[in-house]
This record gives structure tokens, sequence and C-alpha cells, in this order.
């Protein structure tokens, strides 16, 4: 059995450094949170492949504690990013790990999907898909990011590579169009434009 020290010590936050775009980032997160020691693989290969404008508005779904979104926000300053998650604690560290990079342009907001965010448009839109989500909430994502898109705005997934045709063929169907950037042996990232 844990000890009332060994049980505080698990209340702390994880704190890890991490360079991103050639960007240096400090993160806090915590047990719970998806990947809370360090940036997980799946992030990093997307990151390779994301083309951001500087005026671009951004959106992550399903932020996590914000490596996406943030890096996003300092790479388009004059742009607005937003970051959301369904998991309370994701959006707060998404804010708090805002705010301890002096990050202005980025907001996380608790919202399933973009039920908390219908009235913005974006330019970019991310996302670490996990591999349970599910086709219906998939799809549901896929179609509600075409609405919300300008048009000539981009979509970058990343997923499991046993998610890719899957991927392809929803791609193909909601945007017309599907572009394998990067197929790795565990992690393949995806792009379609609207």
């Amino acid at each position: 059995m844990l000890t009332d020290k060994e049980v505080k010590k698990l209340r702390e936050d994880i704190v890890f450094s991490e360079t991103l775009k050639d960007i240096p980032f400090v993160f806090h997160t915590t047990w719970g949170i998806f990947s809370p020691r360090n940036i997980d693989e799946g992030t990093l290969l997307l990151l390779k492949y994301l083309d951001i404008n500087e005026s671009d508005d951004c959106l992550d779904l399903g932020c996590g504690y914000g490596p996406l979104g943030l890096t996003m926000a300092k790479l388009a300053p004059k742009g607005q990013t937003t970051l959301v998650d369904k998991d309370f604690k994701a959006v707060e560290y998404s804010n708090i790990n805002a705010e301890l990079n002096q990050i202005k342009n980025a907001e996380a907001l608790l919202s399933n999907g973009f039920d908390q965010i219908q009235k913005k448009k974006f330019d970019i839109v991310v996302s670490n898909i996990p591999a349970k989500v599910g086709n219906e909430l998939l799809s549901l994502f896929l179609h509600d990011a075409y609405k919300q898109m300008k048009p000539g705005g981009k979509i970058y997934v990343v997923t499991i590579t046993g998610l890719r045709k899957y991927i392809k063929r929803n791609f193909e169907e909601v945007f017309g169009n599907y572009k394998k950037l990067k197929q790795g042996p565990n992690y393949t990232v995806a792009m379609a434009t609207k």
C-alpha cells in the first residue's frame, strides 16, 4: 500500500520540457490525461507534416494538455487557436500550459467535438484521433469539421496505421479528397482539403 507521502507525490503535476517545431515548451500534465510524461509518437509525427500560416485560425480537436494546439498557436501568431476536449482536466491543463508558455492567442474549451464551438470557422483542424473513438463519433467529427472549415481549409489527422483505409474512405466521402502524408509502422498522417 502507498504511503501518504507517495500518494501526495502522485497528485503533483508532471512537468517536462519539449521542443516542437523548433519552439521550446514546458508542459504540466497529470495522471489520467493521454501521454502525461512525454509527447506521444503520433503527435510528434503529425507535427512534422503540419503546414501552418501565421494568420491561420486553428482547431485542435481532442487537445489533451495542448501540445498540438499550442504549437499551432505559436506558428500562427496572427490567428486564433481553439483547443477542445471532452475531459475537463485536459482543458484545464491546456489553459495552464498556454499561460505558462505565454501564448495569448489560444483558448481551450470543454466541448464534445464541435458542440460548444459551432460559430467558429477554421483554416486548419488537427486531431490525434484515439484508436477507440468509434466509427460513429469519428463520422460526426469529420462532417462537423467540414462544416466549420473555411474554403481551402485543411484537416490533418494522425491515427494508428490500422485505421488508415477507414480514414481514406471517410476523407474521400466527406471532403472529396485524401492525401497520405506519412505512413509509419505504428501511425499514419493524412490530410484533406475543403
